[in-house]
């Protein structure tokens, strides 16, 4: 018997069509090549080029800082080792606020000059006209709502947004507004697991969660918390599914005291 066949590549209109036809979407952050190739070669739908990377890789203490330049660079990188899955970028702060113009321009870069295939960016009703805009140009959108770290000042703290009724309406409202505005999918971070439900159930287009439960139609991590290498904090949402960063400074002692004992390298390391 014959195997079926594999999606040789997934597209904007293959992550609509999971929903529909109840196949869970995996997404994962990743910032460099050689992590996006292990990734896509792991059979990853999307990959998402976070501006988690202002933290993760530049030691930033919130993502506020990301710039575009930096984000072009991380997603051209990225792109490098990407054959299969769909590569979306995080439009960094003040890239889309300033104004509609602003919004097409950037999202197109990311387009044009780094070979994302769509862009990400965090909001509610506020921004539905701009997501219009871009859509408009041909760029597809991916929508972020509920914790929208971009917003942290505004927030106070990383704290679960919706355990109230009145919020949970607003998150439900949102989660329309993106879609009619066009957006094919939207990330719903630091939920209560009802209220993703609820949202999930209502609209046509694919949710992704990151501590939003497991009724979405699919889940996102950042690379480096789920691998144990970043351990500044870690989210109740976070399943390690190794321990990375142990190894990582076992190796790095090891090595120093390899080579200050005289032990490396060895002759049969040595020309």
């Amino acid at each position: 018997m014959k195997k079926s066949k594999s999606v040789d590549k997934i597209t904007v209109p293959v992550i609509k069509e999971m929903k529909k036809t109840g196949k869970k979407i995996a997404a994962l952050t990743a910032y460099d090549f050689l992590m996006a190739e292990m990734e896509d070669a792991a059979g990853m739908d999307i990959i998402l080029v976070g501006d988690s990377v202002g933290m993760v890789l530049a030691g930033f203490e919130s993502t506020l800082p990301v710039t575009m330049e930096m984000m072009l660079y991380h997603v051209s990188s990225v792109r490098k080792g990407v054959k299969r899955a769909l590569l979306v970028a995080d439009m960094p702060f003040l890239s889309y606020q300033t104004s509609t113009s602003d919004a097409v321009n950037n999202a197109g870069r990311f387009l044009k000059e780094a070979g994302a295939e769509a862009v990400k960016l965090e909001g509610g009703h506020q921004y539905v006209p701009t997501i219009q805009h871009i859509v408009a140009a041909g760029i597809p959108v991916m929508g972020h709502i509920g914790l929208t770290p971009q917003s942290i000042n505004a927030f106070g703290s990383y704290h679960m947004v919706g355990s109230d009724q009145k919020t949970a309406e607003i998150l439900v409202s949102d989660a329309k507004g993106l879609e009619a505005a066009g957006v094919f999918s939207i990330v719903l971070e630091k939920i209560p697991g009802h209220v993703a439900t609820e949202i999930t159930d209502t609209i046509s287009i694919p949710t992704i969660g990151i501590g939003a439960g497991n009724h979405c139609d699919g889940q996102v991590l950042v690379a480096h918390d789920m691998l144990g290498i970043f351990d500044k904090f870690k989210p109740k949402f976070v399943r390690r599914y190794a321990e990375l960063g142990d190894t990582m400074r076992k190796a790095f002692l090891d090595y120093v005291n390899d080579i200050k004992s005289s032990d490396f390298p060895s002759e049969n390391e040595s020309y």
